[in-house]
C-alpha cells in the first residue's frame, strides 16, 4: 500500500527536481544536506543561498539576448536589480557580480548607492532607476547622486510636481525617465494604478515641463504591471498601449530611447509550476519589434526590473514541529515553533503560498494536518497549498522530531516583517544563515543573524 509521504509526493509531482531530491530518507535543497544546517544551526531558520541569485540574473539575459538575437533586434538588454526585494548586502554583493544595474524606491536607497560605491563595488556609470512617488528627502538624494557624477542615475517622474522640485535641485543636466500608470487588472478595486501619470497626459506633459527645459533628457519610458508577466490579455494590452505611448512620445523627443518593462517573471511556487520563460521573453521582444517598426520607430533598449524572480528562489524557512493538538474528530493542528505573520508575512496577509516539503521522515505515513503559528492570532495558520487545498505530511509521533521547510521565500518576507524589530507577541526573529559555494563548489555556510534576544527588544520598548 503506498501510504508514504514519498509515495505522495512521487505520485503528485515530477519527482525529483532540480533543486530538490532525496538523500535516504532526507531532503536535499541544491544539494544541501538541510538536517546537516538543523544539527548545526537549529530551528527556526532562515536560509539564503546565494549561488541562486547569480543564475537567476544570467538566465534573465540569456532570455532576453536570445530572444533579440532570433528577430535581429536593434536595442540593448539592461538588467535592473530592485533593491527593495531584499537590501541585505551579501544580496547586492551577489548580484553585482553579474554586471547589473539597480533599480531604487525610497531616500535611503540611495544611502545603500553611496556604500556600495564607497566600497568599491559599482562605478558611477551603472544605471540607476529611481522609482516612487518621491518626498522631498529622496528628491534631495537623487539630485546629489547626480551633482557627484553619476551620469545614469534616471530619476523616473511619478508624477508632475517631480520636475520642479529636481529642477530646483540639479547643477548639471541628467537623464530623466517617465512612469506610466497602467490599467489595474479587473478584479481589482480601482481601474489605474496610484503610480505614474495617465496615458493621455505623457505628450502633453513632456511638451509642456521637460522638451525645452536643459536640465533635462528623456531617455525612457517606464510601465509597471502589478501582477507580473504573464500570458494573458491583460498583460498583452497594457505592453501594447505602453509600446503605442513610446511611439507616440518618440516623435516629439528624439532622445528617448529606452522602454522599461517593469514586473518580473514569476517564480516557482509550487512543484506542479510551469511557466515558459523563453516563449514569453521571445513574444515581448517580437511584438515590440513589430510595433516600433510598423510605426517607422527604431526599437528601444530594454531595461527590466527583477526583483522576486532574483532573490526569491534563494529564500527558505526551516521549522520544527512543536507538537500535534487534535481540536476535535477533523483537524489536527501541527504546532510550529515560529509564527507566519512574523516570518512569512505574505502567507497571512496576501495568502500567498510557497513550496512547503517535509525535511525528514519521508518514508513515514502522511496524514493531513494544518499548521499553526506560535502568535495568539488566529490567523497565525497555514492550511493549503498551492496545488490542493489541503496540507500532507509525515505522521506526527511525540518520540520522533519533525522538521518541514518553506522554499523560495528569500524576497520581501524580512523587510515586511521588519527585520530586526518588534515582532507580534514578541516572537524573536530566527537564525539567518548564509550559504554559498567557495572555488572548489564546496558549500560553505555562515550565520549572518543569531536568534533575536530579548534584550535587544527591552532596549527598543525602552525598558533598557
Amino acid at each position: 500500500m503506498k501510504n508514504k509521504y514519498i509515495d505522495l509526493i512521487e505520485q503528485t509531482f515530477d519527482w525529483p527536481q532540480e533543486e530538490f531530491k532525496l538523500e535516504d530518507d532526507t531532503l536535499l535543497w541544491h544539494n544541501i544536506n538541510l538536517m546537516d544546517i538543523i544539527k548545526q544551526y537549529g530551528t527556526p531558520l532562515k536560509i539564503s543561498y546565494l549561488p541562486k541569485i547569480s543564475q537567476q540574473i544570467q538566465k534573465a539575459k540569456m532570455l532576453f539576448n536570445v530572444a533579440m538575437a532570433k528577430v535581429d533586434y536593434k536595442g540593448k538588454y539592461n538588467f535592473c536589480y530592485c533593491t527593495k526585494s531584499s537590501h541585505f548586502s551579501f544580496v547586492l554583493d551577489e548580484v553585482l557580480k553579474n554586471d547589473v544595474h539597480l533599480e531604487t524606491s525610497s531616500a535611503f536607497d540611495i544611502n545603500i548607492i553611496d556604500a556600495l560605491y564607497e566600497e568599491g563595488k559599482i562605478d558611477k556609470d551603472i544605471y540607476i532607476i529611481c522609482n516612487g512617488y518621491k518626498k522631498d528627502v529622496y528628491v534631495e538624494n537623487i539630485a546629489r547622486l547626480i551633482n557627484n557624477g553619476f551620469e545614469n542615475t534616471i530619476p523616473v517622474f511619478d508624477n508632475m510636481k517631480e520636475v520642479d522640485q529636481l529642477d530646483a535641485l540639479l547643477e548639471v543636466p541628467c537623464k530623466i525617465g517617465i512612469r506610466i500608470a497602467a490599467e489595474e487588472e479587473p478584479k481589482f478595486e480601482f481601474y489605474t494604478s496610484r503610480l505614474g501619470i495617465g496615458y493621455k497626459d505623457i505628450v502633453p506633459f513632456y511638451l509642456e515641463k521637460i522638451k525645452d527645459n536643459p536640465k533635462f533628457e528623456l531617455k525612457m519610458l517606464h510601465f509597471f504591471i502589478n501582477t507580473g508577466i504573464n500570458d494573458n490579455a491583460y498583460y498583452w494590452s497594457e505592453l501594447l498601449k505602453c509600446v503605442n505611448v513610446y511611439i507616440e512620445l518618440k516623435k516629439h523627443c528624439e532622445t528617448l530611447d529606452s522602454l522599461n518593462i517593469g514586473g518580473g517573471f514569476p517564480i516557482k511556487n509550487s512543484l506542479n509550476f510551469h511557466y515558459d520563460y523563453a516563449y514569453m521573453a521571445e513574444e515581448i521582444i517580437a511584438q515590440i519589434k513589430q510595433a516600433c517598426n510598423s510605426a517607422g520607430v527604431r526599437e528601444p533598449h530594454i531595461f527590466t526590473e527583477f526583483g522576486s524572480f532574483t532573490v526569491g528562489e534563494s529564500g527558505a524557512v526551516l521549522f520544527s514541529i512543536l507538537g500535534q493538538k487534535k481540536q476535535n474528530d477533523r483537524e489536527a493542528w501541527n504546532m510550529i515553533d515560529g509564527s507566519f505573520m512574523t516570518t512569512l508575512p505574505d502567507s497571512w496577509a496576501i495568502n500567498k503560498r510557497f513550496i512547503l516539503l517535509a525535511i525528514n521522515n519521508w518514508f513515514e505515513e502522511y496524514e493531513r494536518v494544518l499548521l499553526g503559528g506560535l502568535t495568539c492570532d488566529s490567523d497565525d495558520y497555514y492550511n493549503s497549498e498551492q496545488h490542493s487545498n489541503a496540507i500532507y505530511l509525515p505522521k506526527y509521533k511525540e518520540d520522533r522530531p519533525q522538521y518541514i521547510g518553506f522554499f523560495h521565500t528569500g524576497a520581501y518576507q524580512d523587510s515586511l516583517a521588519g527585520y530586526g524589530g518588534i515582532q507580534h507577541c514578541l516572537l524573536p526573529a530566527p537564525k539567518h544563515v548564509v550559504i554559498d559555494l567557495d572555488e572548489d563548489g564546496e558549500i560553505r555556510t555562515r550565520l549572518f543573524a543569531k536568534e533575536q534576544s530579548y534584550k535587544s527588544m527591552m532596549k527598543i520598548l525602552g525598558y533598557m
